[in-house]
């Protein structure tokens, strides 16, 4: 059975160490992430993932979700199976603190970000309820590990 059709924009934003980040970014692996995190039910899918600075990170946390810091992960969800199409943005410099701070090659984390976000643009939520939120991190581990990636919600090794 032929793979659903998967069109991607994959977006670096110029900042400080922009380079690093696109190269822990190749795209067919964003695409094999994508993929992966896709259900059964999508028939398409359309992702932008764009990788942003700081201040980027700041100004769209602040417009869509009133909140005054960088997040790591941001999702916005135009369209659910059996058409996804979805923009994920997501702060470089965030990303690569978390990283560290997690002992996580930036790689890995970025993998878990953009299924992550994936899941959120096909009706996925952890805000929603305890339950809702250990549903989706495990969705989340099975993924990643098909994808060859540690549980990132295990904690270091």
């Amino acid at each position: 059975m032929p793979l659903p059709p998967l069109t991607l924009s994959l977006q670096i934003a110029r900042f400080p160490e922009s380079a690093v980040h696109r190269a822990a970014l190749p795209r067919h692996r964003v695409r094999r992430w994508l993929r992966h995190a896709m259900q059964a039910d999508v028939a398409a899918a359309e992702f932008t993932v764009r990788v942003v600075g700081e201040a980027e990170g700041l100004a769209l946390n602040a417009t869509w979700r009133q909140r005054e810091y960088a997040t790591n992960v941001l999702t916005f969800g135009y369209d659910q199976a059996p058409q996804v199409s979805a923009d994920l943005v997501l702060c470089g410099p965030v990303v690569a603190r978390e990283a560290v701070q997690q002992h996580k090659a930036l790689q890995a984390h970025y993998a878990h970000l953009v299924v992550h976000g994936a899941l959120h643009a096909q009706g996925w939520d952890h805000e929603t309820s305890d339950a809702d939120a250990k549903a989706m991190e495990a969705r989340e581990a099975a993924i990643l590990a098909r994808l060859g990636f540690a549980n990132p919600y295990a904690g270091p090794a």
